[in-house]
Formats: C-alpha cells, sequence, structure tokens
C-alpha cells in the first residue's frame, strides 16, 4: 500500500483577516402636513415603531415645529416597508400624512 505524500508534512493555517462593511442604515422620516390631527401621528409612531406614548409624543413635536421627525434608523428594506406602510395606513385612514426613507450619513 502506498503511503501518501500529505500524512507526512505539517500544514500552517494562516488567520484571515476579514473584513465586512456593514450596510447601510436608512431612517423613516416622516413629515409634517397642516391636516393630520396630532393623535392620528402620535398613534403611527406609536404603531410602526412600538415606541411608547411619551416617546411618540415627543417625536410627533418634533415633526410639528420643525417640518420632519425621524423615527428610526434600520436596513434599506425594512426601512422601506415601514414607510410604505405608514403612507399606505394613512391613505385608508384619509389623512394626508406622508413618509419617506433617508440614508444615515448622506446629506
Amino acid at each position: 500500500m502506498a503511503q501518501d505524500d500529505f500524512s507526512t508534512g505539517t500544514v500552517e493555517l494562516e488567520e484571515a483577516e476579514v473584513k465586512v462593511d456593514r450596510p447601510p442604515l436608512f431612517t423613516v422620516v416622516i413629515f409634517n402636513d397642516d391636516f393630520t390631527p396630532m393623535e392620528f401621528v402620535v398613534y403611527v409612531i406609536q404603531k410602526f415603531f412600538g415606541y411608547d406614548h411619551a416617546k411618540s409624543t415627543e417625536v410627533m413635536l418634533e415633526i410639528h415645529s420643525k417640518g420632519r421627525g425621524f423615527c428610526g434608523a434600520f436596513s434599506q428594506e425594512i426601512a422601506e416597508t415601514k414607510s410604505q406602510q405608514i403612507n399606505q395606513f394613512s391613505k385608508e385612514n384619509e389623512h394626508p400624512l406622508k413618509s419617506d426613507i433617508e440614508e444615515l450619513g448622506k446629506d
């Protein structure tokens, strides 16, 4: 029986340095309008982001005073889905409330 050449030597493995870039994060932005009731905006923030009433009210006041409010950072797919759900829910409830997504760190 022949001896294979691999059984007599040693093999040293070098650890490869793996650098993985994190995917970019996107924030869901809700825009102010002059028609949607503040209570509805608070409800939407609670429903789609899971914030308590106090945090939802804080975000709603930011939307009201600054014209827009940031509701959370997510992967692009999750942010897009949340924005679409908010826009659809608002439309179904006959409110003009709109949201969109923006990449974090981009101007």
